[in-house]
């Protein structure tokens, strides 16, 4: 088919304002399944995305059309995620379209993830065409929501479209539109081969399949293709497309989304981004730009609750790996909970996404450390390190500088929520960027420190707005801080598992909160036990467990009170010999109560 007849698009949107069901209608409307084998969320492949009605993972089908004046084009879908943890698959699919659905709610109009992905499609220079969702409900406001989408994100709305996901309203339209507006693509098939390697998974029959883009040229089976990125070359054993089951086709030409395998073994050999060139025409031909590789923001260690489940949760990790590229782990051991993996995500719905899915499909229970963010240290040597564990904190005296990261924080809400929002920020050490006011809406920009973000701020966000506030950010910098990292002692031993960094205003809180957690729950000893705080050397909290006490006078009937004295004393000089040889074990659901205190 002639590249002009080719459309590729993606549809963009907030997280939970009807993508995967627009998604549906389109493939419904096209053709590419019957009414019998339809389901809600056709795209949402895992069973977590159809429960929890998210997209984690984005995926393309090709959906064949035949407009009035019986001309056949061919459309590439791209559905992508909604929520922030997931804008890297967002940014994949930008890449390999020309054009993007502007998804907007039109009962709750924009969001922060609507902003956030408008910016992106706007950076990748797309033809952005809005599209108001739910105009069936009675609550729906379109003039209101275009005023905020022309306000806010600076579009032109004389073309917005108004459509009803769930019933099928104005589908057709949506479709003639994609034709009309969006430019086919730039490419010719007789140009060398350049391919955009867009996503690639592990599949248990066929090995590593490779989404990709053909941007000049064409790929055929049989063809020998070298990736650039990793240096690798291969011979194409299937070419197909997703219609939305995959299905083998003879050859892929130049502006068409398919799929590849090439009995390529890891999934690391094919890195997202790559360019795919033939191994027969290497010669003048330029990498495409491509896209930034994700990067883990927040990191945590996972350990077995039970320590025999060691091997079970590697295997789970490695076979996770495959599927997920932005997934990192490593080996790790704790005292307290033995051996383990440092784990690195995108964000805290990543994590639960993890987590949610070593429960269900490797049936792993888990105990999960409070998330933490990467710090860079500047030492003494003029050397910079990364650092994502308090255990690997060098000493005091070897450090100049501590830098940590920064996020541009954007949140929507009703205007008469402005005041507790700002509160929160201001306490999570913000500063102030910007405030918009759109009718009763309002746009707040502030800048913040991630650590202080990843435990519960999302949370009292949503508490403090009733659930009417939308969060999105993206890492800006790293800035240097007053930061530290603060021990924690058990009767003078060190409990490395339980060390946080905080900056140094909030290590007293933190440490008290610790401390007092850490006395309700480990058991009382013959000898008393302090738990301390501490930075450095200075202890900056404390709380002691009182000992357990034998009755020594219990056998003293009467008589000289000198006796009970004597006896008294003899106890008390024992338990001082005691204190100084004697150990304590905390026990895991102590360690597990203080830990628990920032998730």
């Amino acid at each position: 088919m002639s590249v002009n007849k080719i459309r590729n698009f993606a549809i963009i949107a907030h997280i939970d304002h009807g993508k995967s069901t627009l998604a549906d209608r389109l493939i419904e409307f096209c053709g590419g399944l019957s009414s019998r084998e339809m389901k809600q969320q056709v795209l949402d492949s895992m069973e977590i995305e159809r429960e929890r009605g998210i997209t984690i993972k984005a995926q393309s089908v090709r959906l064949e059309y035949k407009n009035h004046k019986g001309e056949n084009f061919i459309l590439n879908l791209i559905d992508t995620p909604g929520h922030v943890d997931f804008s890297y698959e967002v940014s994949r699919s930008m890449a390999a379209c020309e054009g993007a659905l502007l998804l907007v709610d039109a009962t709750q109009g924009v969001e922060a993830q609507t902003l956030a992905n408008s910016w992106l499609a706007i950076e990748s220079d797309l033809e952005i065409i809005p599209v108001l969702n739910k105009i069936d409900l009675p609550s729906a406001e379109p003039e209101r929501i275009k005023d905020q989408i022309k306000d806010i994100i600076g579009i032109d709305v004389e073309d917005t479209l108004s459509v009803s996901a769930k019933t099928g309203l104005g589908i057709a339209a949506v479709i003639d539109k994609l034709i009309s507006k969006l430019p086919p693509p730039l490419g010719k098939d007789a140009h060398p081969l350049r391919v955009l390697l867009v996503d690639s998974w592990y599949d248990t029959y066929l090995g590593v399949m490779v989404l990709v883009r053909v941007v000049d040229g064409t790929l055929k089976k049989g063809d020998k293709i070298k990736l650039l990125l990793s240096d690798t070359e291969y011979q194409i054993e299937k070419v197909g497309v997703f219609r939305p089951k995959p299905e083998e086709v003879s050859e892929l030409k130049a502006g068409e989304v398919g799929f590849i395998t090439a009995n390529i073994k890891e999934i690391s050999q094919a890195w997202v981004g790559d360019t795919i060139v033939n191994s027969k025409n290497l010669h003048n031909v330029k990498p495409l730009p491509g896209f930034k590789p994700s990067m883990p923001v927040v990191f945590c260690g996972l350990y077995p609750i039970d320590a025999s489940d060691y091997d079970h949760l590697k295997d789970s990790l490695n076979k996770l790996k495959l599927n997920d590229s932005s997934f990192t782990f490593e080996n790790e051991s704790s005292v307290a909970l033995g051996l383990g993996y440092r784990c690195g995500f995108l964000g805290l719905l990543h994590l639960e996404i993890i987590q949610e899915r070593l429960k269900r499909e490797f049936s792993l229970d888990l105990v999960v450390t409070p998330p933490s963010v990467v710090y860079k240290v500047k030492k003494t040597d003029e050397k910079l390190i990364s650092i994502h564990n308090p255990a690997d904190w060098p000493e005091k005296t070897k450090i100049i500088a501590i830098s940590e990261p920064w996020i541009n924080a954007t949140i929507f809400s009703p205007d008469k929520y402005l005041g507790g929002i700002l509160k929160l920020c201001i306490e999570k050490r913000g500063i102030q960027k910007e405030i918009n006011f759109t009718g009763n809406r309002v746009m707040i920009s502030f800048n913040l420190p991630l650590n202080e973000v990843i435990f519960d701020f999302h949370d009292r966000i949503k508490s403090i707005s009733q659930g009417y506030a939308s969060f999105d950010y993206e890492i800006i910098d790293y800035k240097v801080g007053d930061l530290e990292k603060v021990s924690i002692l058990v009767n003078g031993e060190n409990v490395e598992s339980l060390a946080f960094i905080s900056h140094k205003e909030k290590a007293v809180l933190r440490g008290r909160a610790i401390c007092n957690k850490l006395k309700d729950s480990i058991p009382k000893q013959l000898f008393k036990i302090a738990i301390q705080a501490a930075i450095g050397s200075k202890v900056i909290a404390r709380e002691t467990i009182g000992s357990l006490r034998k009755d020594v006078i219990a056998k003293c009937y009467g008589g000289d009170v000198t006796r009970k004295r004597k006896l008294l004393e003899k106890q008390k000089a024992g338990k001082k010999r005691m204190k100084q040889v004697g150990n304590v074990n905390i026990p895991q659901e102590a360690f597990l109560a203080a830990i628990k205190l920032d998730s």
